[in-house]
């Protein structure tokens, strides 16, 4: 009698997301220790508590803004329903809760290194410009996405700064992958 054992199941896109930003926070802590500061979330110090809840506020206020921009280059832009629709056919199908992880795992885990590890080491256009090449995508089509991940480092690390914190970051980056992925695969991209 000869038994083959059976592969193991593939991971799940959720695994893989959080096994991806969960690397990207170890990194960070690592960066982060290695320079003998290892609280990634407060920023030279402790801010003063009106930053701590002032950050989140912000950072949903300046989320809310890019979505905003989004919904208008969308709607009056090729380009923009070019991208739309390239992520869209990329992403393929996501349940809601997909994109609560991937919102989730990607804005905590890229504020962590990119703001968190990197903005006090590199500064804050370096910082900006490691960002936007980890948002470089198949194809030109792609540019806009990361010319606006170059615009969105710059924001997010002046936010950081300001506040001393990465609530507000974190509060953004999430508030505009969340949102963004809902509708992306919620909707085709429509013409003008």
């Amino acid at each position: 009698m000869s038994y083959s054992e059976s592969p193991p199941p593939p991971l799940s896109r959720g695994t893989l997301v959080i096994g991806l930003y969960g690397g990207m926070a170890i990194v960070a802590f690592l960066i982060a220790a290695g320079r003998g500061d290892p609280d990634l979330y407060r920023l030279g110090g402790s801010p003063a508590a009106t930053m701590l809840l002032l950050g989140p506020v912000l950072g949903a206020a300046l989320g809310g803004v890019i979505v905003v921009l989004t919904r208008i280059a969308t709607k009056h832009f090729e380009w923009a329903r070019d991208l739309h629709s390239s992520f869209r056919d990329l992403l393929g199908p996501l349940g809601g809760g997909e994109i609560a992880v991937l919102a989730l795992a990607s804005s905590i885990g890229e504020e962590l290194l990119f703001r968190g590890a990197l903005l006090p080491w590199l500064g804050l256009w370096l910082q900006a410009i490691v960002f936007a090449l980890l948002h470089v995508g198949p194809g030109r089509r792609f540019l806009p996405w990361t010319a606006s991940a170059l615009v969105l480092g710059v924001a997010f690390g002046a936010m950081a700064k300001w506040t001393g914190n990465l609530g507000g970051p974190i509060v953004a980056h999430f508030t505009i992958n969340f949102v963004n992925l809902r509708y992306i695969v919620g909707r085709a991209a429509r013409h003008s």
